[in-house]
């Protein structure tokens, strides 16, 4: 990167008054720049009270027609992949658009988990933004833009092949700065793919706190929150009976009694509480993994209707809804000291009293869904992180519905899809972060970078069950064949009771350890992916169309 050639476009408010600058300074604020190690560093020196609405940066970029651009989704679950220069992000209609920002819909906070109520989606060809980091790759080699740290605001990158231009846009809605400021570290990072990312992890300081593939169970898929002691009994007895190793069994939503009150068992269904579960599980030989939704508590909880000065407010002092699931939820403000010491008090439970080793930290997008007391989504977000990672020790943390990179070495394990659905189709008029197979499992395939690397990958669960499904069993076979291939944690979602032959031999197919190098992956056509890779030194070629599951 060149200063010399770099060009701002910036609009702010001073005392009201809206201004443009195109510079790195006037006669309210100056901008530090300087290039070092391939680290664009960006400072404010403030000289009066400045709140930016916009903030970017462009840099000139010459892209080549067979380029392949990626951007990284503003959370786990949001859409993401590689381009063409010549196409277009469609994933995001204008009719969903309409729907869930101008309709009853943005009131029960639909959109919320993702970035449609404060960013602007493009709606032209050969433009396309993402989150922290993104790259153009040529053949094997890539360029990597990325930031070190979304303390300071959250960092879009927009890759704009119609002025041949990067831009690096910070996030900074809702601040006020006033004197010296850090506003951005960013990195330029050019080389093979792999060599590319280890280069850029390192520059981060960024390296994953576990290492090991796990295989396991989760509750959610087949039973959702309809879940009981009875059952979770029954699919852990068969678990146990099969001669394919299972490290980790966990329960999902429905234990607690509402949404908030985690540590107020749902007697009814779990009659012996939460501790025996767990010890149940250890008599297994398993890990014992619960599902928590930190931030969250609904209206009717005992959390929300004792503590409604816990949650988030909204400039207007109302408390903020944040998000549609459960009927519409509400998410604890993590600088409020009783709701950080409640946060902590549950952690303290559930790892200490009950002994679970795993939580599924879930939702967690909640914490920064309105900048607020003067700090950036990113800083809230970075701050939120830290303070699971405080309440866990070194228990194990699986992410999820988090905006990933606030997250990197902080979870064990993480979410980098959608959640993914019981059939194999492709609806249109989808928010972005919504269920989706055909999303995750781009995200799986496109996000493999952070495997090994921020954490290990969970790509969602397969499931090879015949019973509440809606695919095929070469679909599901696939989906089993894509998490093996490029994830890190395969749960299966199942009563392996009513397992037949060709289930238990493709469960153990793809529990078992092998060697794993990727070679490539990337559309060759549209819709059409390929994946290359070895398997234990053997070659194998991946030829399926996304939208629908079917092998090429």
């Amino acid at each position: 990167m060149d200063l010399n050639t770099i060009k701002y476009d910036i609009k702010y408010v001073v005392d009201g008054k809206k201004y443009v600058c195109n510079s790195g300074g006037n006669q309210h604020f100056s901008l530090d720049a300087v290039v070092e190690d391939d680290i664009l560093k960006v400072a404010l020196n403030a000289k009066a009270k400045v709140r930016f609405l916009k903030f970017d940066i462009k840099i000139p970029y010459k892209y080549n027609a067979n380029d392949r651009i990626f951007v990284n989704g503003y959370q786990s679950w949001t859409d993401s992949m590689e381009y063409k220069p010549s196409g277009q992000m469609k994933e995001l209609t204008r009719l969903t658009e309409f729907l869930v920002t101008k309709t009853l819909l943005r009131r029960i906070g639909l959109p919320k988990a993702g970035d449609i109520l404060f960013w602007d989606y493009p709606r032209k060809s050969g433009i396309f933004y993402g989150w922290s980091y993104g790259y153009v790759r040529r053949g094997e080699d890539v360029e990597i833009f990325g930031s070190l740290t979304e303390r300071y605001g959250y960092t879009v990158v927009t890759f704009d092949c119609n002025n041949n231009e990067v831009v690096i846009s910070k996030e900074l809605q809702g601040v006020e700065y006033m004197g010296e400021n850090k506003l951005l570290e960013l990195a330029h990072i050019s080389g093979k793919y792999e060599e590319a990312f280890d280069r850029y992890f390192d520059k981060m300081g960024v390296k994953p706190r576990e290492t090991k593939k796990r295989c396991g169970y989760t509750s959610w898929y087949n039973y959702y929150n309809r879940i009981s002691q009875d059952v979770i009994n029954r699919d852990l007895e068969s678990i146990a009976a099969q001669d394919t190793k299972f490290d980790c069994f966990q329960i999902d939503d429905g234990y607690q009694e509402n949404i908030g009150d985690w540590l107020t068992t749902d007697k009814n269904k779990f009659p012996d509480g939460m501790k025996v579960v767990a010890d149940s599980i250890h008599s297994k030989g398993m890990l014992a993994g619960l599902w928590l939704a930190p931030f969250a508590g609904v209206k009717r909880s005992r959390l929300f209707k004792e503590h409604p000065d816990w949650f988030i407010k909204d400039k207007h002092g109302r408390s903020y809804n944040t998000g549609h699931n459960w009927g519409g939820f509400y998410s604890l403000d993590i600088y409020n000291e009783g709701a950080r010491a409640y946060i902590k008090h549950v952690f303290d439970v559930v790892l200490n009293e009950w002994g679970y080793d795993l939580v599924k930290l879930d939702f967690l997008y909640g914490a920064c869904v309105l900048p607020m007391h003067n700090k950036t989504r990113g800083e809230i977000m970075c701050d939120a992180m830290d303070l699971l990672r405080e309440c866990c020790g070194d228990k194990l943390i699986l992410g999820c519905g988090v905006p990933l990179m606030p997250a990197f070495g902080k979870v064990d394990y993480c979410r980098i899809g959608s959640d993914v659905e019981l059939s194999w189709q492709h609806k249109k008029n989808k928010i972005r972060d919504d269920v989706s197979t055909p999303h995750t499992i781009c995200n799986t395939i496109f996000r493999r970078h952070l495997n090994g690397r921020a954490w290990m990958n969970d790509p969602d669960v397969f499931m090879l069950r015949d019973y509440n499904m809606y695919m095929t069993f070469e679909q599901r076979k696939l989906v089993a064949k894509i998490n093996s291939t490029f994830g890190s944690l395969l749960f299966i979602s199942d009563d392996v009771s009513s397992y037949g032959e060709e289930q238990k031999a493709a469960l153990k197919e793809t529990f078992a350890q092998k060697d794993i190098k990727i070679i490539s992956a990337e559309f060759v056509q549209d819709d059409i992916m390929q994946a290359v890779f070895e398997e234990d030194g053997k070659l194998v070629t991946l030829k399926f169309n996304v939208r629908n599951g079917q092998y090429v």
